[in-house]
């Protein structure tokens, strides 16, 4: 009785019905926890997409199908870019803009980190996608999760789970992708350069900063309106020193919930039947081509102001100038301190890092006006 029993509960379980395709997934989740917990990459996004991709490979639970609890998350948080443009708000409350006020130079390498965005759209069009399929594969070169989907949604929502995934993955995997990067493009005296401290940022600076960029920016790109909004609403919240209550909530709880059901509703597309495909095979490699191609763009530029400045402007901040923040300029503070113990470039490195998330909605509000 008692083996009949089991046997019962066994043929109704999990187990009867995983596929290789499910294993592999579930392998895929536990190398990225292994990252995210072992070796501290990014685990506040990578725990939680790992975690809704192991749920979503559980065989017979149904959690990213119709009516299950991954699939409210994204039909109603990833779907209607709710939860991207909360993150752009919690972003905003986080984000210091003096480095970049006070050095404006480097919104220039914000810019040039968008070169692989452009690049891998071309390379995606020769892949065989179509245009508005190129663009919303491309955008992952911005290393800007929240922006990828707002742009999958709007051009190619077939592909959102797809480019979710990637751009958020590759996000949290930019200490293991840009410094090779870095390295290849610079070299040991160049990346030893020790930068000066940029002149204070007037308050009254940094108080009209979010209100004019949104004005300039959103007339001339209507379609970044909900990012951008967000994004410098956040950042008025921080400056005006008058909604202290409303900065530490956007800053703190808000942005942490959402980070969650962001993560999870990302990983839990990582459902083995659609998610080990072809096409899926090709926007990942797509989006390491356009990411590492963004970092180069920022970099070559960095070398370019190195020379310009005559060696007073450390190159490798050009990597920063991808919107993985500030990941992206903890990785400049890294390379180098390893090439200079003495060298301290985080600040310096935050100027682009943030002109590279304005960069990014600004190319998808491009993609937008010309595709949309």
């Amino acid at each position: 009785m008692f083996l009949k029993t089991l046997g019962s509960v066994l043929a109704s379980g999990g187990l009867m019905g995983l596929t290789i395709g499910n294993m592999i997934m579930i392998g895929v989740a536990l190398v990225l926890l292994y990252l995210a917990i072992v070796k501290g990459f990014e685990p506040l996004l990578l725990v939680g997409i790992a975690f809704g991709c192991l749920l979503a490979n559980i065989p017979g639970a149904g959690i990213s199908d119709e009516g299950g609890l991954l699939y409210y998350f994204y039909k109603y948080g990833l779907e209607t870019e709710i939860l991207p443009c909360l993150i752009f708000l919690g972003i905003g409350a986080l984000t210091d803009f003096t480095p970049l006020l006070a050095r404006p130079v480097t919104f220039l390498l914000g810019a040039a980190a968008q070169f692989g965005v452009f690049f891998a759209m071309f390379l995606a069009d020769m892949f065989g996608f179509g245009i508005k399929e190129a663009a919303s594969i491309a955008i992952i070169g911005g290393a800007d999760g929240p922006t990828a989907i707002y742009l999958s949604v709007k051009l190619a929502p077939h592909l959102l789970g797809a480019v979710a995934v990637a751009a958020y993955s590759y996000m949290s995997l930019v200490p293991l992708i840009q410094p090779p990067v870095i390295r290849l493009l610079t070299t040991q005296k160049e990346r030893e350069t020790v930068m000066e401290y940029p002149k204070p940022v007037p308050k009254t600076t940094k108080i009209l900063f979010p209100i004019v960029t949104t004005i300039v920016t959103c007339m001339l790109l209507p379609d970044t309106t909900p990012l951008i909004g967000c994004l410098m609403l956040g950042n008025l919240l921080r400056e005006s020193g008058v909604t202290d209550r409303l900065f530490k909530t956007a800053q703190g709880e808000m942005v942490n919930i959402v980070t969650i059901l962001l993560t999870i509703a990302v990983g839990g597309t990582m459902g083995a039947e659609t998610f080990l495909t072809v096409a899926t095979l090709k926007i990942i490699a797509l989006g390491a081509i356009a990411f590492a191609a963004s970092t180069a763009g920022g970099v070559l530029l960095g070398k370019l102001f190195y020379i310009l400045s005559g060696g007073k402007i450390n190159p490798i901040i050009g990597a920063a100038g991808v919107s993985a923040v500030p990941m992206a300029a903890r990785v400049c503070q890294v390379e180098g301190q390893r090439a200079n113990p003495e060298n301290f470039l985080l600040m310096h490195a935050m100027g682009p890092n943030v002109a590279g998330v304005i960069g990014t909605a600004v190319a998808a509000g491009c993609f937008l006006a010309l595709l949309g």
